[in-house]
């Protein structure tokens, strides 16, 4: 079904490309793009077209020949040929994407810390992060804190993206692959002229998976990572080339796969005596699957956009841009509270079939092989209560005793931006503007009985219903953004350029609660423990912050930059779902009451600001007519209240907070280095080392002297590529990049001893062990280095592509994200992507 839909498709987009007239031309560059071939790249990392050898900053480039050739279309692809910058997407959901560059990492449930702009216009979702944005020719990869420049959320850098620009005469262009696990992807545009300095451009893209991996239980389907996306750009440009010009877009995209392909892996060393996989180092986990419930993950994205640039006869120019964004999603999968024993008792009778149907599907299932040290018992009660008979279920277990978790993400939004810009001749040029953002967001997380009858996709079921719900988290926010920033930029002469750019940030949010009054079936409880210690409100804050830019630059000589740079970087606070922080105290920081820890853990419904303050130093040039760039920084960055993502089990379910750290420390140096051996091959290579330390933590304060989390140590890129005639009309194609990854850390507990709710159930168990036996360590919980080797070889003309291609070639087993949960006793891990072989075709007209 998936090949005959990918075929449709692609002999659609290839009868729309084929009605154009030949026209022997690859996708053409953006007037601020230039090729590799010996002219200079032009950027627009400072939102003005400049050299990338004059920008006083460290910017990566991927022009439309480097796209073209490595097969880029999205930020996990950028992300990997960029040094200093890790990417943990699509992990938990599809819009789950965290970049982290030089150490500052954007944390789940909160704002990002990289900002995406297209075409100049500052997208706004974080889900949005990681999907394709139409037709690319060229992207800016950003360092340092971006804000005083692109706005909100830029403290770590900003991915600056520009699309395909409608052709004075008709174009197009097709690409279509094919690999292993049945994964397709394919990608078409059609562009040029709608009459007199008019024209437009239609892009789509299609991409489907049946991933890597399989469910155990249902049948070996191909339900673990399998994915389906598909997207529809299209871009109409008005008054081209003219005085005043008008840029109109619309953008329409879905996402229908798996979600949460997680595994659990445990940290006991004590119980890890008696049985190793107790005590488990998440590289070395071998990951199995055997969840009951189907997981799956839809998103449906919505853009449109419109863009006003005017030259008035003076020489100065007018910006004005406003976007509307629409993002729906959601995810189904399997709950976590087998182990917690959550249904297998009742306080209201109408659930009493689920909690019938968790002892019938665990004695139906006794003996099925799970994930060591995991083991179905005849009956649901954790082993340590009922040693002879209990069980060791683990999350996502083929029972019904897990229940079902729905959780929801739902996001629209509306933004507006005005530049005035000076004459761009002249020593000192400047740009003044305002800013305007306005969000409604709603998000979820319920967590319902497992019936056998499916899942309801809804927040909240009655406990007469196939999916009895047991926990619920959802509120609705709403921010408003005002921003008001400008700079300036002095070039006495043309060795030396000074710059200061400076926004001012005010957000203002709220927050109120959507759970109903209703109590929770099986414990009798309230539906959300939070409420037990009184009924939510609605709460409002602010956030405000200035964030300036200083730049430096000196050039001696044409072919030398030295230069420096400092900025404020700034993400704004907000609330977590209400109730969490009475959930976290009452189920970790008690310790006095039998069965209970105290874990030293803080959390809150507020979580604060988080700021950064960065400096840079470097120098980039040429040798020998350009045959050799370089490109060496240092930077130093002081990040202050970092926002950090916590996920917490326990007997209440699962929960999903926002936290922060105090205060981190982060320095490092880096170094990129481009040869051309002869014309047509040249080599490259990058290599970047980071070095944080986490000053200052009251959330966790025995973590002090730990690193930032989801940190690199260490980023190598090294690569190759060769442009070889083979005929007047055609050329070999070669390209490998090598790209190793240092060793990390995903939370800032790291190489410490931790108590757990296995400590405070032991000394009431059956087994009648001290406590100090369920504590955890979590040395074992760091990714180590991995290296992932990527090549590409073809035959190209002038008007067709062939290729062949490797992502992953050695096949490479590494985990993609480990997720420790503290208090749980281990972590939760997701394997990274395998070996993918497959061909390319590709034509232009």
């Amino acid at each position: 079904m998936r090949a005959t839909r990918f075929l449709l498709n692609t002999a659609a987009m290839g009868l729309m490309v084929s009605a154009a007239p030949a026209f022997a031309q690859d996708i053409p560059q953006d007037t601020a793009a230039a090729e590799d071939g010996g002219d200079a790249i032009i950027v627009t990392a400072r939102r003005q077209n400049e050299r990338l050898q004059d920008v006083p900053a460290s910017v990566s480039v991927l022009t439309a020949s480097a796209l073209q050739n490595t097969g880029a279309v999205k930020a996990e692809d950028f992300t990997q040929l960029t040094p200093g910058v890790t990417i943990v997407t699509g992990t938990a959901e599809a819009g789950d994407t965290q970049i982290n560059i030089r150490g500052i990492n954007g944390a789940r449930d909160a704002e990002s810390s990289v900002a995406l702009v297209v075409d100049g216009i500052l997208k706004t979702n974080t889900a949005q992060l990681n999907q394709p944005q139409g037709t690319l020719t060229q992207v800016e990869v950003l360092k340092g804190p971006q804000g005083a420049l692109y706005g909100r959320n830029a403290a770590a850098g900003a991915i600056v993206l520009q699309t395909m620009k409608p052709t004075d005469t008709l174009t197009g262009g097709l690409r279509a692959s094919y690999a292993n696990e049945a994964t397709y992807e394919a990608t078409a545009h059609i562009a040029g002229p709608l009459g007199s300095n008019a024209g437009f451009v239609l892009s789509g893209y299609y991409f489907t998976t049946d991933g890597w991996w399989r469910n155990a239980f249902l049948n070996n389907t191909k339900t673990v990572d399998d994915k389906e996306n598909w997207a529809v750009d299209g871009r109409v440009i008005i008054g081209q080339g003219t005085a005043t010009q008008l840029d109109v877009k619309a953008r329409y995209a879905e996402f229908k796969g798996a979600s949460l392909p997680f595994n659990a892996a445990f940290h006991l060393p004590l119980f890890g005596a008696v049985n190793p996989a107790f005590y488990e180092d998440v590289n070395k986990h071998p990951f199995s699957f055997y969840n009951n419930i189907r997981a799956t993950n839809d998103q449906k994205s919505i853009d449109a956009s419109i863009k006003l640039d005017h030259e008035f006869g003076n020489g100065m120019k007018v910006v004005a841009w406003g976007l509307y964004s629409d993002v729906d999603q959601d995810l189904v999968a399997d709950g976590t509270s087998a182990d917690f024993a959550r249904f297998i008792s009742a306080a209201d009778p109408a659930v009493a079939s689920s909690v019938n149907s968790c002892f019938a599907s665990t004695a139906a299932l006794t003996g099925f092989p799970v994930n060591q040290p995991g083991a179905i018992g005849q009956i649901p009660v954790p082993f340590i209560f009922a040693p002879a008979n209990g069980s060791t279920f683990g999350p996502y277990s083929p029972t019904t005793c897990d229940g079902t978790q729905y959780q929801l993400r739902q996001q629209e939004d509306v933004s507006a931006e005005v530049r005035l810009l000076s004459n761009a001749a002249g020593p000192l040029t400047w740009q003044l503007g305002a800013y305007f953002l306005h969000i409604d967001r709603k998000t979820g997380v319920s967590l319902g009985a497992d019936t056998g009858q499916g899942t309801i996709k809804q927040l909240y079921n009655a406990p007469n219903s196939a999916n009895p719900t047991s926990l619920l988290l959802a509120d609705k926010f709403k921010t408003n953004v005002y921003a008001a920033f400008g700079s300036a930029e002095w070039k006495p002469s043309d060795q030396f350029t000074g710059g200061v750019a400076l926004r001012y940030d005010i957000e203002d949010r709220a927050a109120s609660s959507l759970v109903p009054n209703a109590r929770d079936p099986f414990t009798g409880g309230p539906i959300n423990p939070g409420l037990a210690f009184g009924a939510f409100v609605p709460k409002n804050a602010t956030f405000k912050q200035l964030q300036p830019k200083i730049t430096l630059s000196y050039r001696p000589t044409p072919d030398l930059n030295i230069y420096a740079n400092w900025g404020i970087g700034f993400k704004s606070g907000g609330f977590n779902n209400q109730g969490s922080s009475a959930v976290v105290n009452a189920s970790f920081n008690d310790g006095v009451t039998p069965g209970t820890i105290d874990a030293d853990v803080t959390i809150n419904d507020l979580y604060r600001k988080e700021r950064s303050s960065a400096f840079e130093g470097g120098m980039k040039g040429q040798l020998w007519d350009g045959r050799i760039t370089f490109d060496l920084a240092g930077y130093y960055t002081r990040v202050t209240d970092m926002q950090f993502f916590e996920f917490f089990v326990g007997s209440f379910g699962l929960l999903r907070v926002v936290s922060n750290i105090d205060r981190v420390d982060i320095k490092g140096a880096e170094i990129n280095l481009t040869g051309k051996i002869v014309d047509g091959w040249k080599v490259f290579g990058s290599f970047n080392v980071t070095d944080s330390e986490i000053k200052k933590n009251a959330s966790r304060p025995y973590t002090v002297g730990n690193k930032s989390p989801y940190t690199a140590d260490w980023t190598l890129n090294l690569g190759s590529e060769i442009n070889a005639p083979l005929t007047d009309s055609a050329k070999l194609l070669f390209r490998a990049d090598y790209r190793i990854t240092g060793p990390t850390w995903f939370h800032s507990v790291q190489d410490q001893e931790r108590p757990t709710i296995f400590s405070a159930l032991l000394p009431i168990s059956a087994l009648g062990l001290p406590g100090f036996v369920g504590n955890a360590r979590y040395d074992v919980a760091k990714r180590d280095a991995f290296g992932v080797l990527n090549v590409r070889a073809g035959i190209t003309t002038d008007r067709y592509r062939i290729a062949v291609f490797a992502e992953n070639l050695l096949d490479r087993r590494y985990i993609s994200e480990a997720i420790p949960a503290i208090e749980f006793g281990g972590s939760f891990i997701t394997p990274g992507a395998r070996r993918l072989i497959g061909v390319e075709v590709g034509a232009s007209f």
